[in-house]
């Protein structure tokens, strides 16, 4: 009887009301390992939790695999979807391919609030100020003079109403201690435990974001659930680990191997990519033997997918840990991937410290088809931008945009938005260039070292990009976690956002040594000056008699005249 009411009241402490059952929440662990050129390797880590609740009403009292603190962020200020990635390094296309998950360096944060929200910037600074205590960076500096709102660039990636409204800002900072804490079973368990700092870190490229939006919870979407998906992306050069081999393992990029999955868990999988490489001329070889193989078209390219199923029992049947290894077939010969289809630079030109310009190339490689691309512009209010300047030119020609939208900076307030929707010809490449002018700024709104120059946003290009492979439906709650975020339309396009590299741009300097060495100067001055006059103030003269000399004197006057010298 004492065991049966123990139950009942545990049972009822867990539930959210009278005759209400707990949400379900379902967590899905995925890691993709992406073998790159010259011995690289990305490896890219997605925790999807999905949790069949309404956070808007404000009636969730009980949280078992969704994090309280964002759960409580979404209902207390009416987020509708909320997108936040903090970066540090730049993921080369041309190099690397398609990237799994595009984000800018730095940081980037884009909301959309509920209709419902009577002051979205009040909103907006609460919530960065939140994401600045739970991930433990500088979100909390954000404001108007590094806020945007784009109009065509950004739309919501899960279901919406009414119309979006995003922000975005970028800035430099990242932790990976806050991220790792809100995963379900933490870094203790499942494909957590290989996020140690000391290897993620020591890595060309790190990338770490956080996903929340709002999904359908069957094919009627009649009720919405809400997912957190926690992405991490790295790339690990076989020259700065030292290895300098194209072989690699679980262990020598992690120095840890896996050995279950978490327990709170219903999917854990290892996906490894052993698409062959420049015509079928190089293999790769993964070892221990997979529990399958799967086939995808990821981004208009067939890919084939070794998996490993952690919740597999043969897999631990053999060993207590799975430590997946990598080698080539034909080892130390290059594969080079097929040039992207869609890829980007960005550059400043010019010289001296008073006009310079932006210059964007953007490259559609498709043989035979042509696609419009949005190009997204944030440029700070000290880069002065003369939009009369804007040219177009595509081979040879001006290719007028079809949509502009452009937003003029205000001095100290907030930056200029530029967005276009530009036509991209099949096997073009596109070159925009805009001309700015440097403003002088105040003394106090310099850097600590503004000799190093000050940082430019990444452009933004957003695209539906043509596939050269027919592509087929799939459900998406089957399908792998890397496919499920940005599912494609139909079968012809996939959409696609890419990022520029950020510019470093120099602004007119003043001699900051100047004010120091002017102070050391006038303290000196006043230190001599005003020691001076205080001594001559408190200095207490005394008159003192002349002393004659005693016997000393007497023998020193005698040597002296012996000496032909006056006396003393």
């Amino acid at each position: 009887m004492l065991a049966a009411g123990l139950a009942l009241l545990l049972a009822a402490g867990l539930g959210t009301g009278p005759g209400r059952a707990a949400p379900r929440g379902v967590l899905r662990e995925e890691l993709l390992l992406r073998p790159l050129p010259v011995g690289d390797v990305a490896a890219v880590f997605q925790f999807r939790t999905r949790w069949d609740a309404d956070l808007q009403q404000g009636a969730v009292s009980h949280y078992r695999l969704f994090p309280k603190a964002l759960g409580q962020l979404v209902a207390a200020h009416g987020v509708r979807e909320l997108h936040l990635a903090l970066t540090q390094g730049f993921w080369s296309t041309q190099s690397w391919g398609q990237p799994p998950l595009g984000a800018p360096t730095g940081a980037e944060l884009w909301v959309w609030f509920q209709d419902t929200v009577p002051d979205v910037d009040k909103a907006w600074k609460e919530l960065s100020n939140i994401l600045s205590g739970i991930f433990c960076a500088s979100l909390n500096f954000i404001d108007s003079t590094n806020t945007v709102t784009p109009t065509a660039s950004f739309k919501p990636l899960g279901v919406a109403n009414g119309e979006p409204d995003p922000c975005m800002e970028v800035v430099c900072t990242e932790n990976l201690t806050p991220w790792k804490k809100l995963l379900p079973c933490g870094s203790k368990a499942g494909l957590a435990v290989l996020l140690k700092a000391e290897r993620l870190f020591h890595s060309s490229y790190h990338s770490q974001a956080v996903h929340i939006r709002p999904i359908c919870r069957d094919a009627s979407c009649l009720a919405v659930s809400w997912e957190l998906r926690q992405t991490l992306t790295v790339v690990f050069d076989s020259f700065t680990s030292g290895q300098g081999k194209k072989d690699w393992s679980l262990f020598k990029m992690f120095s840890r191997t896996l050995t279950d999955a978490c327990p709170l868990a219903s999917e854990s999988k290892v996906y490894v990519d052993i698409s062959p490489k420049n015509k079928e001329k190089e293999l790769l070889e993964v070892t221990p033997t997979p529990t399958s193989v799967h086939e995808a078209i990821v981004q208009g390219d067939k890919t084939t997918y070794a998996v490993y199923d952690l919740l597999s029992p043969v897999l631990f049947n053999t060993s207590r840990s799975l430590n997946v290894q990598l080698k080539w077939k034909r080892p130390e010969d290059s594969s080079e991937l097929s040039t992207p289809i869609l890829h980007a630079q960005r550059y400043v030109s010019g010289y001296g410290l008073q006009t310079g310009e932006i210059i964007t190339l953007i490259y559609n490689t498709h043989p035979y088809r042509a696609f419009p691309v949005i190009l997204l512009e944030t440029v700070p209010w000290y880069l002065r931008l003369y939009v009369h300047t804007l040219t177009i030119i595509t081979k040879g020609k001006e290719n007028k945009p079809s949509y502009i939208h452009y937003q003029p900076a205000q001095d100290r307030k907030r930056p200029h938005l530029l967005e276009m929707l530009i036509q991209l010809p099949a096997n073009s490449a596109t070159k925009i260039t805009i001309q700015f002018e440097r403003a002088l700024l105040k003394w106090t709104e310099y850097t600590p070292d503004p000799n190093h120059g000050f940082y430019v946003s990444s452009s933004v290009l957003s695209a539906l990009v043509p596939s050269v492979i027919a592509m087929k439906d799939v459900d998406v709650e089957e399908s792998p976690l890397f496919m499920s975020l940005l599912p494609s339309s139909d079968g012809s396009s996939y959409f696609l956002r890419l990022y520029t590299e950020t510019l470093l741009v120099n602004l007119p300097t003043p001699d900051f040594s100047m004010p120091y060495n002017v102070i050391c100067l006038t303290c000196t001055v006043v230190a001599v000056c005003y020691g001076s006059f205080y001594n001559l103030l408190t200095r207490t003269f005394h008159v003192e008699e002349p002393n004659r000399g005693g016997l000393a004197k007497q023998l020193a006057n005698i040597i002296r005249r012996l000496r032909g010298v006056p006396p003393i």
